[in-house]
């Protein structure tokens, strides 16, 4: 791992002790080797970056390709952890996103290494949670990954959505128990990977207690960089 993700790393975890009082539940659910997929509800903009710090071990996301151009020091900094981090960028405009998306989480797994994925697809703007698109589980069963559910709580508090700025507040990151993609041989394709979803948001839903939505969120129509 380089040295820049394990400076940032530290500075994240100092930030995040300071601002998010974090708690921090289950980080034994995480195998310590071999591909692995951690699916979360999804609240904030900061959620990409509260993930990896309290996991044990690396993580990758997707992220779209505006964070890799930002200025500023905001910008600078976001850019510099996302490319640490091995953060992989993305064309979310792009008529082929969805594909490449998956094609290029398929190569880190195969590789043995832990990616971030967020199974609504787009964050929550009212805090409830949403049905979860089969991509999570297209990809555990491609590749033969467990998925490691993970809740969020809290994380909307401390960056709300349109703010800028990051507020103090209690932020709960819980890791479940890993969803094996064996469980699902024997079952046809479209209902293994519906069921495999289903079953990782049923397990997210216990870890937050959020509410429940019974339809995919929709990413809005909107020029904040954070969506």
């Amino acid at each position: 791992m380089s040295t820049y993700y394990w400076v940032g790393r530290t500075a994240m975890m100092s930030l995040a002790h300071a601002i998010w009082r974090p708690t921090i539940v289950g980080k034994e659910h995480v195998p310590k080797t071999g591909g692995v997929l951690l699916a979360s509800n999804h609240l904030s903009f900061i959620d990409s970056f509260a993930i990896p710090v309290a996991a044990p071990r690396k993580v990758s996301f997707l992220a779209k390709k505006e964070y890799f151009t930002g200025t500023g020091i905001r910008g600078r900094f976001v850019r510099g952890f996302m490319e640490s981090g091995d953060a992989i960028p993305v064309d979310r405009d792009s008529s082929g996103a969805a594909k490449d998306s998956l094609d290029l989480a398929l190569e880190v797994l195969r590789a043995g290494k832990a990616f971030g994925i967020y199974p609504e697809g787009t964050r929550s703007r009212d805090g409830r949670l949403y049905r979860g698109r089969t991509g999570v589980a297209f990809l555990s069963l491609t590749a033969g990954v467990p998925v490691v559910p993970v809740g969020l709580i809290g994380t909307d508090k401390v960056q709300p959505v349109g703010a800028r700025g990051l507020r103090m507040a209690d932020v709960t990151i819980a890791f479940g128990s890993p969803i094996q993609p064996s469980t699902y041989a024997g079952l046809p394709a479209g209902r293994a990977r519906r069921q495999l979803t289903d079953d990782v948001m049923d397990s997210i839903a216990t870890l937050t207690g959020q509410e429940r939505v019974d339809a995919y969120n929709e990413r809005p129509a909107s020029d904040d960089p954070d969506d």
